[in-house]
């Protein structure tokens, strides 16, 4: 997600959260390769590495963002080129918790999002479930 996507505050990302969204893929998924974050000493990403993806995708990856204000963003991207986001933030195109449906993802597109939680563990699951 870019910082075009958002108008108002997204907030600090909260590391606590991050580490949990980690613990729950690896306890629920076992496609995980592997998983990362964009910067050892100040995350601002995980990256969830999956060894398959949707339809002929032969690899994934989940880029995902969570706030201190509970703001939140998971990018799925695979070897297809085919995106898709459920993310929470505040912005002009659409209602604050949406989605940005596949193939590509786009801002335009994005659209009311079916998970109507806000709980860290509660949306890992609901994005994991939908995947």
């Amino acid at each position: 997600m870019s910082e075009d996507d958002r108008a108002g505050e997204f907030g600090p990302i909260y590391l606590p959260a991050l580490q949990r969204i980690r613990d729950l893929w690896l306890e629920l998924e076992p496609l995980i390769d592997a998983t990362s974050y964009d910067d050892v000493v100040a995350p601002t990403e995980l990256q969830i590495s999956l060894s398959d993806g949707l339809g002929d995708a032969d690899a994934a990856r989940l880029d995902i963002q969570w706030s201190e204000l509970g703001m939140y963003s998971f990018h799925y991207v695979d070897t297809e080129n085919v995106n898709w986001r459920f993310d929470r933030h505040p912005n002009t195109h659409s209602p604050e918790i949406h989605f940005h449906p596949p193939p590509e993802a786009t801002t335009t597109a994005a659209e009311p999002s079916c998970i109507d939680v806000t709980e860290v563990s509660l949306v890992t699951r609901a994005v994991h479930t939908m995947w």
